[in-house]
Parts: structure tokens; C-alpha cells; sequence
């Protein structure tokens, strides 16, 4: 996989050295050897958007949303993002991290080798830290490769005005995160029940100056315009899109922002809404997948699943969905030039199948694992 398509290439060898492939094709001596043939040596998986870090958990609104209430109605009643935050802020940073690894693991045994995780659940400057050291923690743990994002603006705390958290989400919690090198890159919740396009202009402002990445959750129920402004700001990804428009998809496709679709959310919300893929293949986007894993709109613990969903959900190709858990959820992480594809110079992170063809992945669901999975040149499953 190292182009457009997610069929194998002629059979060939791939060289390790140092966590890193240094050739492809190449011959010569070796310390180890592995032998692959018959077999589909694919990149290691990202999953590019989740929020596995969380305490609790959200049963009662499951049990809600199907006796009919919706997402909204949950969160106007004081349900949703607001509930978990009151059990992260009681429990320590140990419990969070040790909470979060059983999933972290499910997601290794399917061949995930790099997961983004978010804060977002703690919603005051001193929650918000901790969330972020128990991500930082879970990389030290797990040995998965973990890229922390600061999503401050997940939600308006309760009681809160939008104008005066947003304040203190860009002025104190920022560049505290900043300085102690806590994420990698900040997201924003812009809703007609969360955030707006102009406090994502502000946090996406402040997130430039101080050299971090922009992602945005945008347009899952509403269309405010977030994804055109997002890409015009050179935003690395926009997340969800079911109410994506020809403007914004053009200006991700101009500023090669990716679309990260979430099918498990789209399922696990019982959505009829679907992104518009044919707009994005019209305007040049590139399209990743994620799990969204969550413990209220998508407790999907299983990248392999959306992998399955997204063609017979939104319609993407076998190709495309294979695409958007390696080559395209790098770009959506800004890692591009470390992730997603098997080439020299990467870092040596990919997964051996005992599978003729990759595009199994996407037509069988359940069954599948990788017989080994290798991170950074070192076997983890």
C-alpha cells in the first residue's frame, strides 16, 4: 500500500532498522528475517479520532436514545459529554489510564498501531491536564503509538457561557498544554448545542501561534460552516460531515484537509444523514475512518468494524476504506511523512494477515486478526 490503491504489490521485501523501513525491494544480509509469503504485509492501522479516555460510563442513555430520545435531547438534559465529565473529574490520572488500556488492547489486537486520543471530559484547566498526562501515560503502558489531542471545547460546562470557557479554554488551559508538550494538536465541537465558528477562529488562531495542529468535529448535525473555515485555516482534519456542503467540501479539497467520516457514531445514533462522499471524491478529499470510541455515540472498540461499515454504510470503495485507516488517517493526524503507507523513511509500524487479499478486511465481519503486529520495528501482538 503505498499508492491509491490497497491491493498487494508484487511480492517484494521491506527492511527495518532502528524502528524505521529503510528500503523496499532490497537485498542483503539481515539480524532477523520474517517470511511472509502468501501473506499481506499492510501498514499498522491509525485510528485517526477517539476519546477512549473516559471514567464511567453512559448505559442509562443508551437506554434512553432507543425509547427515542436524540442525541440532543440527551445533552439539553444534562446527559451526554456533561455526565462523563462529573466521573473523570473524581477520578485520579492512574484510574484513567488503567480504565482505558482493555480497549486500547482490543484496538492493538486488530492491528492498530497508532491511535489518537482526546481530552475533552474534563472541561476545567486542572481535569484537562490530567486527562492529557493519562493519554501521555497510556502510551508509556500500552506501547501503542499515542498522538494526544486538546479538546477543551468539547462542551459548555454546566453553568458556563460559551464566550467566557472559550476565554479560558484559549488563554489558560492553551498554552499551559503547550508548554508542558501535552498534545499534539487542539479540536473543537462546533454545534448548534456546542461551539461557533467564531471560537474555533480564535482557538485555531492561538493553536497556530503556539505550533499546534487543527482538527474540528463539524457539521454532524448542522451546517454553520465550520469545515470551510476550518480548511481556508489550513486545519489538518474535519471529523463527522454528515451535513457537509459543496463549500466546505471544496475548500478541504483546495487545502488537502481530510474528511474523517465515524461510521460506529453514525450507527450507534441510529443517523439517516450520510456525509457526501461524491462530494468529496469530486473535490479531491481525502477520506479516513475512525472508530469515534466513545462511551456515549460510539462505545466501538473495533477499527475492523468501521473498516466493514464504511462501504456498506457510506459507500466508500474497499480501497477507500482501507486507505482511510493507513495513507489518509496519517494526513489527518499530520503524519504523513511518518505514517500510512510502507516506505523508506517511515516508521516501521505495519500488521502481517493471513489474507490473499486486504480487501477481505472490508467484506468479513468478525474473525479476522493479524498474526502479528509491529510498532515502531518491535512485534506487540
Amino acid at each position: 500500500m503505498t499508492g491509491e490503491q490497497a491491493v498487494p504489490a508484487a511480492e517484494q521485501t521491506l527492511a527495518v532498522t532502528d524502528g524505521r523501513i529503510v528500503g523496499v525491494g532490497v537485498t542483503g544480509p539481515a539480524h532477523m528475517t520474517l517470511d511472509a509469503k502468501g501473506r499481506a504485509l499492510l501498514p499498522g492501522f491509525i485510528d485517526c479520532h477517539t476519546h477512549t479516555l473516559w471514567a464511567g460510563d453512559r448505559l442509562a442513555e443508551h437506554l434512553m436514545r432507543l425509547a427515542g430520545a436524540s442525541y440532543q435531547d440527551i445533552a439539553r438534559a444534562g446527559g451526554g459529554i456533561l455526565s462523563t465529565v462529573k466521573a473523570v473529574r473524581e477520578a485520579s490520572e492512574e484510574q484513567l489510564a488503567a480504565s482505558a488500556l482493555p480497549r486500547l488492547n482490543a484496538l492493538l489486537r486488530e492491528g492498530v498501531t497508532n491511535i489518537e486520543v482526546k481530552s475533552g471530559y474534563g472541561l476545567d484547566t486542572e481535569s484537562e491536564l490530567k486527562m492529557l498526562r493519562a493519554i501521555g501515560r497510556l502510551g508509556e503502558i500500552s506501547g501503542i503509538d499515542i498522538h494526544p489531542t486538546f479538546l477543551g471545547a468539547h462542551a459548555i460546562p454546566a453553568g458556563d457561557d460559551a464566550d467566557r470557557y472559550l476565554d479560558q479554554v484559549v488563554n489558560e488551559m492553551l498554552p499551559e498544554v503547550a508548554q508542558k508538550e501535552l498534545a499534539e494538536a487542539v479540536d473543537i465541537y462546533v454545534e448548534n448545542i456546542a461551539f461557533t465558528v467564531e471560537h474555533m477562529r480564535i482557538l485555531f488562531e492561538k493553536a497556530a501561534t503556539l505550533g499546534l495542529g487543527c482538527r474540528v468535529h463539524a457539521e454532524q448535525f448542522s451546517n454553520m460552516g465550520a469545515s470551510e473555515m476550518a480548511a481556508n485555516m489550513g486545519a489538518w482534519s474535519c471529523d463527522h460531515l454528515e451535513h457537509t456542503g459543496d463549500a466546505g467540501a471544496a475548500a478541504m479539497g483546495r487545502a488537502g484537509t481530510a474528511a474523517v467520516l465515524l461510521p460506529g457514531a453514525f450507527y450507534f445514533l441510529k443517523e439517516t444523514k450520510k456525509p457526501p462522499v461524491a462530494l468529496f471524491r469530486e473535490h479531491g478529499v481525502p477520506m479516513a475512518l475512525a472508530t469515534d470510541l466513545n462511551p456515549g455515540s460510539s462505545p466501538v472498540a473495533s477499527l475492523l468494524t468501521c473498516i466493514h461499515m464504511a462501504p456498506v454504510f457510506f459507500g466508500l470503495t474497499p480501497d477507500e476504506s482501507l486507505l482511510g485507516v493507513t495513507r489518509h488517517a496519517a494526513r489527518a493526524l499530520g503524519k504523513s511523512a511518518e505514517l500510512g503507507t510502507l516506505e523508506a523513511g517511515k516508521l516501521a509500524n505495519f500488521c502481517l494477515w493471513d489474507i490473499a487479499d486486504p480487501r477481505a478486511l472490508t467484506y468479513q465481519l468478525g474473525g479476522l486478526l493479524p498474526e502479528a503486529v509491529y510498532i515502531r520495528g518491535q512485534r506487540h501482538a
